[in-house]
C-alpha cells in the first residue's frame, strides 16, 4: 500500500489576508508527503475571492488544491459539510483560517491514528494572540476544565462537553463520510467527535501540533454570546436541549433516557415547574456542574449571574 492521502478541508469566510497567509504556508510546508487542500469560501463580501484565491495559489506549491466558493453564505457549518462532501483520501484534516500549523502536525497525526487504529485523533495548542505572540503553552491555560480523553465509549462525554479542537483534528475520511449530513444543533468538531465515538476510539497525540490564534472575532470559547440569563438560556441552555433531541433521532441507541430526562428537567427548572430541582438534583451525575450551576445561579440577582459569566469566560472559575 501508498501513503495514504490526507485532505485538507478549509472553510473561509472574511479572511485576514495576512493571517491566512500564514495558515496557508504553513499547511505548505507539511512534512508528510501525500496531501489534497479543499478550500471554500462562504461568500465573503469584504474580501474579494479573486484575492483569497492568488494567494492560495501563491503559497500552496506542494499538492494540489481547489479552491470554489459558496452561492450563498452558509455559514462555517454547512461550508464544512459540503467540503466533506467533495473531498476524496483516506483522512480529513479539517482547517481554521487563522491558525498556524506546524510542520509535522500531518505525519504525526497519521502515524498515531494509523498505531492506534483510533477513528480520529487530535491534539493540544500552543496559544497565540493577534500578533502570533505565544500566551499559552496549553489550551489548558485557558479552559481549564478542558480536560483530553481517549478510548472507546466516549460518546456520553461528548454529549455534555467537546474536548477535540477542529483544527487538530484527523479523522478517517468513512467515518465523516458516513456522519452526514452534519447535525443543526452543533459544531462540526463536535458533532464528528460524537459520530465517531459511537463505534470507533479516539485518541490524543500528546504534545500540541497548532499554534491556536485567539482573537475578538473567534467563533469557539466557553459560554460565547452569554451575557445575562435570558442569553443563558436562549443560546446555550435550550440549543443543547435541541442537540440531544436531535441526536436521539439520528443515533437512538447513543443517547439514554436519563439524559433525555435531565434536558427535560433542566427546562422545567427554568420554567420553575414544582418539583423539577429535586429532579434535576437528582440527576447532577450526568453533569454536575453545570446541574449546580443553573440550581444555584439562575436564582442569583441579574448583576451576579453577569459577574459569573465574565468570570467563567475567562476561565477563572
Amino acid at each position: 500500500m501508498g501513503t495514504p492521502l490526507i485532505s485538507i478541508l478549509m472553510a473561509v469566510y472574511e479572511p485576514k489576508l495576512e493571517w491566512l497567509k500564514e495558515q496557508l504556508i504553513s499547511l505548505n510546508n507539511q512534512s508528510y508527503s501525500r496531501l489534497h487542500l479543499y478550500i471554500r469560501d462562504d461568500c465573503s463580501e469584504e474580501v474579494s475571492f479573486d484575492d483569497i484565491r492568488l494567494l492560495v495559489e501563491r503559497c500552496i506549491t506542494s499538492f494540489p488544491y481547489v479552491v470554489n466558493r459558496n452561492e450563498k453564505n452558509i455559514g462555517s457549518n454547512k461550508t464544512f459539510e459540503r467540503l466533506t462532501t467533495e473531498a476524496e483520501g483516506e483522512y480529513f484534516a479539517y482547517c481554521d483560517q487563522d491558525d498556524i500549523w506546524m510542520s509535522g502536525k500531518l505525519m504525526s497525526l497519521e502515524e498515531r491514528i494509523r498505531k492506534t487504529r483510533a477513528g480520529l485523533v487530535c491534539s493540544d495548542v500552543i496559544m497565540i494572540d493577534e500578533h502570533g505572540v505565544k500566551i499559552g503553552n496549553s489550551i489548558r491555560e485557558f479552559r481549564p476544565r478542558h480536560i483530553f480523553q481517549e478510548g472507546f465509549d466516549l460518546s456520553e462525554v461528548l454529549i455534555y462537553k467537546n474536548f477535540v479542537i477542529g483544527c487538530t483534528m484527523l479523522i478517517r475520511s468513512e467515518i465523516a463520510k458516513r456522519s452526514l449530513p452534519f447535525a443543526l444543533s452543533m459544531v462540526h468538531d463536535h458533532y464528528l467527535a460524537f459520530a465517531c465515538s459511537i463505534e470507533h476510539s479516539i485518541s490524543v497525540y500528546p504534545q500540541p501540533l497548532v499554534l491556536y490564534r485567539q482573537h475578538k472575532t473567534n467563533q469557539t470559547g466557553i459560554l460565547i454570546n452569554i451575557h445575562n440569563k435570558d442569553d443563558y438560556i436562549s443560546n446555550h441552555l435550550i440549543p443543547f436541549c435541541n442537540r440531544i433531541k436531535e441526536l436521539k433521532q439520528r443515533y437512538p441507541d447513543a443517547i439514554s433516557e436519563k439524559t433525555i430526562e435531565w434536558s427535560e428537567a433542566r427546562i422545567d427548572n427554568i420554567r420553575k415547574i414544582p418539583g423539577s430541582k429535586k429532579r434535576l438534583f437528582r440527576l447532577r451525575s450526568l453533569n454536575y456542574s453545570t446541574t449546580m450551576f443553573e440550581l444555584i445561579a439562575l436564582q442569583m440577582p441579574e448583576p451576579i449571574f453577569r459577574y459569573m459569566i465574565k468570570k467563567i469566560q475567562k476561565g477563572w472559575i
